[in-house]
Formats: structure tokens, C-alpha cells, sequence
């Protein structure tokens, strides 16, 4: 097979360069090596490259640097980031500022092997990809931290869906930080320099939430003493979040419906229609398929809201990210002061609980003991239900030794099954959907909410045992 394909790898590891290079010449890439940005840089010219792969940690520069450079001056290269210290924040920026991907290390040979393959097919059809408008990056950096693969190929997910206008639907339990989520899509968007508004429709009484949204005029309603725009046209061209939508009537639903299909809206008690510009995110703790099937929400509105779905993991999913949280939410309670540290002991209880209340309910945990301990968080600064928590071993008598804890949901044993099944066939879709006895539709929302990478060997296999973990 001859060669067209054209492949930089830069890295100042040359074992690094070695590795990569060898594997990419194996699945038959054309491959030249570099060991620095400036090195690489002057090859820009060299080659119609197909592929740059780019470690983040460079010296005198990093991988960010290069990336911008090359999809400036060659928008068709695909970039992929290689790093030893990934983060959140990390892959987010990434796969927003145009990466193909971002690679935790050290990954195996098979994980480059079927990125390989993933590259070469679209590069052979040549699709079309968004990228972000200049003059569209965020001012400051949105306070997103974790270094757990679950929650990085979330923020993948974000990256890539930040720049399009597509609306966005978020799933995930109360607690896992859905607000901050749709923030940084906005952030990241080329709507960042709008206004971004939050709206809890929750909080808001059902016969008041459609004035809040769009607004009333003058003695349209008992109490409205002057003409008043909602909060769809104070986003103007930015962006609306709208929380746990799954609380509104049907009624509103409707209304939320045409203002959707139409891009106007029509304040209460006016004859009149404005035009209105927003990117809409919802999100919602339930299952919103199971309310649409029970008929408290509409379909049609679900497929309007869901042309990109992302399930954020509760923080159960995602151990390893509670020690540098606790720490960040310590720092903030004596931000002008020497770090709050954490006892070994502390660490370990925050990361053997279950954090029902996820990210919000270790805050609350965390600064509470901040404020009451001496420097150093011990066991004893800890809320009593962490101290005492104690997961029951597994007992054969089932029906009458098995605690809530010992007791996966069902959630989960979904997740277990469809990774399992995916392993089974290889990451062919058709094949699973037959195991499963799903159709095809069925199985990528499965993939999308348990965050199953079946493109991946590697990665399947991190999900795999990440869904036995929790």
C-alpha cells in the first residue's frame, strides 16, 4: 500500500518519537520525527501533513502553541496532544481550540493502532469540521477539575460541541456540576463575548416562568406595573441554560417548543413576535427518555433539545478526582492564607464514600472542615456520616445481609453489559446491537450516557473496569 499519508511526531522524549513513529510506520504513515516547536515549526512547509502528534509539555513552548500554529496555517492537519499530566481543562481546551484528540499517557499500541485507523478513514473522506471563530476564546479560565479518564472524555465531548450552535442536552445526577458544564461550552463558544444566563426552571411557579423567560407587557397580568423583557432577550446572541427542564408543564413545553422551531418569542400579553438569537443547553437529573415515555415530557420538544446529548459521571465514577477537588474547595476557604493541607487519613475516607450529592455535597463537606481545623484536615474535622460510613462486605445471604450500598443500579449494570458486549465484538456497533437485541439509535445513546469509547481498545477497557469500580 503506498504510503500518501503524511505523519509529525513531536516529542523531546525520544523514546517517545521512537514508540509512536514505530507504530504509525506499522499501520503504514509516511513518518518524520521532531524534538522541538521550533523544529516543527520550520517543517510547516516541508509536507502536506495529514497528522501532527504533539506532546503538551514542550520545552521553551508547549503543545497548545503548536497546535494553534498548524490549524492556523494548515486547518486540514489533524493535531493530536499527547500528555503525561492530563486534566479537564486540558482536554476541554484541546478539542475546543481544534485537536482530534487528547492522549493521556502511557497508552499502548493498540489505542494508537485504532486512532490510526479512525484518522485514515476520515481523512479519506475528507469531512467538513467546525472549528472555533477567532476573538472567540474566554477571557479567564472556568474553574473545571480532574484528571480521571471518565471526566476527560466528557470535557472531550464539550471541546468538540463548544464552537457549533448545536443546542446541547446534559444528564447527569444533582451535584455533578451541570451548570459549569454549560458554561464552559459557552465560554468556549464563538458566543463567549454574550451574555450567558442560568434559569432554574425548577424554582421558578409554573404560572411565572413564561414571563420570566419572555417577558410581559404592562397589565398583562396582576402586578405587571410596567412593560418588561424576559430573560430570552437579555441573551440576545449568548446563550440560555436552561436547568432540570424536566420540571416544566407540558403547557410551557409547547410555547418553549415554538420559540425554539421559530427563533422569536412573544411577551405575555403582546400580539407582537421578536426575533431572538440564543444557544440553548438544557439539562435535567432524570432519565428524559423515561419522562417522555411517561408522558411528562414532550417528545418532540426532547428531539429539538437533544441534537447533542452528554451524561456528566457522578463523582463515585470518578475517585480520583476527589482529592485535587476537596483540595481546590479547601484553598478557597483561606485563599489569602498558608494551603490547608489533608491528612492520608481524611483523603481516604473522601475517597471511600459514595457522595450521593456528588460535587456539591464534597464542597459543603470540605469547606465546613476548612473552616474548623487547624491547618491540617483530619478525620475528626470531617461531617459525622463520612466518619462513620462503612461499606458492608458482600454477604451470600443476599436477602437478608446485603446494605443499599452493596447494591449497583441499574444504571450501572447497564453499563457493565453494553462495555462488555462492545469488547465482545470488537467495537463493531452492528454486531452489539445484535447481542443486545437493540437497534442501532438505541446503542449510541447507551454509548453517549455510559461513556463507552468503542473506538478504543484501551479506552473500552477503562470503561469496563470503571463501571465495576462504582
Amino acid at each position: 500500500m503506498e504510503k500518501n499519508f503524511q505523519a509529525l511526531v513531536i516529542d523531546d522524549e525520544p523514546q517517545v518519537r521512537e514508540f509512536v513513529s514505530a507504530v504509525l510506520q506499522g499501520e503504514d504513515w509516511a513518518v518524520t520525527q521532531s524534538g522541538s516547536a521550533e523544529d516543527a515549526f520550520a517543517r510547516l512547509g516541508e509536507a502536506k501533513w495529514s497528522v501532527v502528534f504533539c506532546d503538551v509539555m514542550l520545552g521553551g513552548t508547549d503543545g497548545f502553541a503548536v497546535l494553534r500554529r498548524f490549524k492556523q496555517e494548515l486547518p486540514e492537519t489533524k493535531v493530536v496532544l499527547m500528555t503525561g499530566h492530563g486534566s479537564a481543562v486540558g482536554a476541554l481546551d484541546a478539542t475546543a481550540f481544534g485537536a482530534y484528540d487528547y492522549l493521556l499517557k502511557p497508552f499502548g499500541p493498540e489505542e494508537l493502532q485504532s486512532l490510526s485507523r479512525a484518522l485514515r478513514e476520515q481523512l479519506t473522506n475528507r469531512p467538513q469540521r467546525l472549528s472555533l471563530r477567532s476573538g472567540s476564546q474566554r477571557d479567564s479560565d472556568i474553574d473545571l477539575i480532574g484528571r480521571s479518564q471518565a471526566f476527560i472524555e466528557v470535557m472531550k465531548q464539550v471541546g468538540r460541541v463548544a464552537a457549533t450552535n448545536l443546542p446541547v442536552l446534559l444528564t447527569g445526577e444533582s451535584g455533578t456540576g451541570k451548570e459549569l458544564v454549560a458554561a464552559a461550552l459557552h465560554q468556549r463558544s464563538g458566543r463567549a463575548d454574550k451574555t450567558f444566563v442560568a434559569v432554574n426552571c425548577g424554582a421558578i411557579p409554573a404560572e411565572l416562568i413564561e414571563s420570566e423567560l419572555f417577558g410581559h407587557m404592562k397589565g398583562s397580568f396582576t402586578g405587571a406595573d410596567r412593560d418588561r423583557r424576559g430573560l430570552w432577550e437579555e441573551a440576545d446572541g449568548g446563550t440560555v441554560f436552561l436547568d432540570e427542564i424536566t420540571e416544566t408543564t407540558l403547557s410551557f413545553q409547547v410555547k418553549l417548543l415554538r420559540v425554539l422551531q421559530e427563533r422569536e418569542i412573544r411577551r405575555v400579553g403582546s400580539n407582537q413576535t421578536r426575533r431572538v438569537d440564543v444557544r440553548v443547553i438544557a439539562a435535567s437529573n432524570r432519565d428524559v427518555e423515561a419522562e417522555v415515555s411517561a408522558g411528562r415530557f414532550r417528545n418532540d420538544l426532547f428531539y429539538r433539545l437533544n441534537a447533542v446529548s452528554i451524561a456528566l459521571p457522578p463523582l463515585r465514577a470518578r475517585r480520583e478526582d476527589i482529592p485535587p477537588l476537596a483540595q481546590a474547595f479547601a484553598d478557597r476557604v483561606y485563599s489569602l492564607n498558608p494551603a490547608v493541607r489533608f491528612s492520608p487519613e481524611a483523603v481516604t475516607l473522601l475517597e471511600r464514600y459514595p457522595w450521593p450529592g456528588n460535587i456539591r455535597e464534597l464542597e459543603n463537606a470540605v469547606v465546613r472542615a476548612a473552616a474548623m481545623c487547624d491547618g491540617i484536615i483530619r478525620v475528626q474535622d470531617l461531617p459525622e456520616r463520612i466518619r462513620e460510613y462503612r461499606a458492608e462486605p458482600r454477604s451470600a445471604n443476599v436477602e437478608t445481609d446485603a446494605s443499599e450500598q452493596d447494591w449497583p443500579q441499574l444504571s450501572e449494570i447497564e453499563g457493565r453489559y453494553v462495555a462488555r458486549v462492545l469488547q465482545y465484538t470488537g467495537g463493531n456497533k452492528q454486531a452489539a446491537s445484535r447481542v443486545l437485541g437493540v437497534d442501532r439509535k438505541t446503542l449510541d445513546r447507551m454509548i453517549k450516557r455510559h461513556h463507552i469509547d468503542f473506538h478504543r481498545r484501551g479506552n473500552l477497557d477503562h470503561a469496563v473496569s470503571a463501571q465495576e469500580a462504582a
